[in-house]
Formats: C-alpha cells, sequence, structure tokens
C-alpha cells in the first residue's frame, strides 16, 4: 500500500524520540544530496540553517551531478536524504532491488528538462526524422533519457539508428558547444547552456500533451525513514515552508538567497524558477500525485526502460515505493 496511516507513522515517530538518547550518537548528523544550478526555495531555508534548527542536528549538504549518483550515495550509505531526485534514476534503483522511498514531489518542472538539437543541423520536430544517424549525448538512467526515449518513439527515430554517449549535462553541453554531438539532453543550467547552441524539439507543454511527466521527488533510504521518521517529517515540514514562503513573497530577497546557493546569477535563477512548480503538502497527497498517480506513473517509466533495454525487469508495482506517511505527519503538523 502507498498509504501509510498517519497515526501509525506519529506514533513511530514518538518512539523514534523518546529512544534518541540511545541512538544519539550514530545521528547527530545526516548529509542530504542536491543538484547545484537548480534554483528552489528550500535553499533559503538551508541558507538560514532552519533545518538544522528543525532538526536538532547538523544537516551536511552534498552536490551531485546526476539522480543515479544520489542513488549510489545512498546505497553505500553516504547520504541519507536526496532532495530533487529525477523519476527515472529512482525508478531504475528500486527496480534493481534497491530499498529507496519516495517521500514527497520536489519539483514538477516540464521546461527545465529538455534535449536540445545543434543549430547547424536547422532540424525542428517537423524534420526529427532526420535525426537518425546522429550522435546524442545523454545522461543515462534521468529524467533527461526518459524524456530522450518518449520523443525518439514520438517522432519515430528508431533507438538502434542513433549514437547515443552517456554524458552528465554539463559534458553533454559543452560537446554541444564543441560540435562533437549533434543533439544533448539535460537540465538546470546545462540546459541553458545547450539552448546557446541550439533549439528543442518539443517545449513543456507540447511534451505534458504527450504524458511525458517531467517532475523529481525526494527520496531516502526505506530503513533510515523507519528509523528516523521524525527527522524525515521535520525535513519536509521546513522544505514545505520555505514552499509556502516562495509562493506568498517570491521575495527579491529570498531569490538572491536561491541564486547564491545554487550557484546561479540572479536573472537566470529568476527564469528558471519561473518555470518550476512546487506542489503543497495537500496537492502531494492527493491522488494526482503521490495518493496514485505518481506510483503508475513510475511504472510507465519503468516499462519504457524495459523495452529498452535500460534495466532488467520492472516491480509489479511501485505502490511500495512511495511512503506518503512523513508526508501525512507534516500535515498533521499544520504543513503548508
Amino acid at each position: 500500500m502507498i498509504k501509510k496511516t498517519t497515526c501509525a507513522f506519529v506514533a513511530g515517530a514518538v518512539m523514534a524520540m523518546t529512544s534518541s538518547a540511545a541512538t544519539a550518537g550514530g545521528h547527530e548528523e545526516i548529509t542530504v544530496a542536491y543538484f547545484l544550478e537548480w534554483p528552489m526555495p528550500f535553499l533559503a531555508a538551508k541558507a538560514s540553517g532552519a533545518y538544522d534548527e528543525a532538526l536538532g542536528k547538523k544537516v551536511n549538504w552534498v552536490s551531485f551531478d546526476t539522480g543515479t549518483a544520489m542513488s549510489a550515495a545512498m546505497a553505500s550509505g553516504d547520504v541519507q536524504i536526496a532532495v530533487s531526485q529525477g523519476v527515472p534514476p529512482f525508478v531504475v534503483a528500486v527496480s534493481g532491488g534497491q530499498d529507496l522511498q519516495t517521500i514527497d514531489v520536489a519539483v514538477s518542472y516540464a521546461d527545465n528538462d529538455n534535449c536540445v538539437v545543434a543549430s547547424a543541423l536547422e532540424i525542428d520536430k517537423e524534420s526529427a526524422g532526420e535525426l537518425a544517424g546522429k550522435k546524442v549525448a545523454v545522461p543515462l538512467g534521468t529524467a533527461a533519457h526518459y524524456g530522450f526515449l518518449r520523443q525518439m518513439d514520438h517522432f519515430g527515430v528508431p533507438l538502434e539508428s542513433l549514437q547515443v554517449v552517456d554524458m552528465a549535462p554539463p559534458e553533454g553541453a559543452a560537446a554541444l558547444a564543441q560540435g562533437a554531438v549533434d543533439m544533448a539532453c539535460g537540465y538546470g543550467g546545462s540546459l541553458t547552456t545547450m539552448k546557446e547552441h541550439g533549439n528543442v524539439l518539443l517545449n513543456g507543454s507540447e511534451k505534458e500533451e504527450l504524458g511525458i511527466l517531467v517532475f523529481d521527488v525526494t527520496s531516502a533510504p526505506a530503513a533510515f525513514i523507519a528509523e528516523q521518521g521524525d527527522t524525515v517529517a521535520q525535513f519536509l515540514k521546513v522544505t514545505a515552508d520555505a514552499n509556502a514562503r516562495w509562493k506568498e513573497e517570491q521575495s527579491e530577497e529570498m531569490l538572491e538567497v536561491i541564486a547564491k546557493e545554487s550557484g546561479m546569477d540572479l536573472e537566470a535563477t529568476r527564469a528558471f524558477i519561473g518555470t518550476m512548480k512546487f506542489p503543497s503538502v495537500e496537492e502531494q497527497l492527493s491522488q494526482n500525485w503521490l495518493g496514485g498517480n505518481a506510483a503508475t506513473f513510475m511504472k510507465g517509466v519503468a516499462e519504457v526502460f524495459v523495452e529498452t533495454g535500460s534495466i532488467d525487469s520492472a516491480l509489479g508495482s511501485y505502490e511500495g515505493t512511495v511512503n506518503t506517511g512523513p508526508l501525512e505527519a507534516v500535515s498533521e503538523m499544520g504543513g503548508s
């Protein structure tokens, strides 16, 4: 079941709190993964120390280039929570047996993840068939990879006709700029760079019409969620409050902090965050997201990856990889 009853979760959190004295030695700090060049409201809370204060422990922040690297870091125990992990890398990890769970919808962003074709080729959605035989930079197992697969399927471009090279977005952007690849797929600041050297085949709205959703989750190992339920709920509460504050204020002061924390200039940050949506706790718990559709969408992503040989097999259902308990606890706290 996706749902984990609030009362059971809160009871577990209370037990965790009462036993904290015995376990504090191993949990005085946690490490959280995030992306640079990916401006989100939580970064303002990161900068203010709000997470450390709410959790009562030191939060170490480590930046990553891909969601697949986040999965590896959680598998090794180096990272306890990953913020804004793409759904595809999450699906790849859990399909392979890694015991991770989605605990919230970090962001929805149809226009901030895409593939860009080199300007010199003059290929657009009307002539996408001409991509056959071309070289493409794709960060495999990521949201960009899934979007690439779905777009190629839509345009009828056989994957075997393409030379696909596994490159993280910054590398793909550089390769496109140098003319080393004909198309590159990515997100964040790297996508902005790619667009300086080419054009997208489909915009965000066009992709959504095809059912190519693009959203990231906050994920964590199931064992950590079970053991540190209160920590997880408090973490999500700080995130929800930051999202609500941004939605209400969108102040220049907050934007400046987010820009600095994401390593981007102010205007680029303003443009990026303007295309991002941060669902409220109530919205996330609805059928549209973690209440049902998220698990269904994950199943669809997995089946596409199985068909293309990216993963060996899909889970029968992805409901067990979605844990709404922590968010339900936030809702009980009066979460935003």
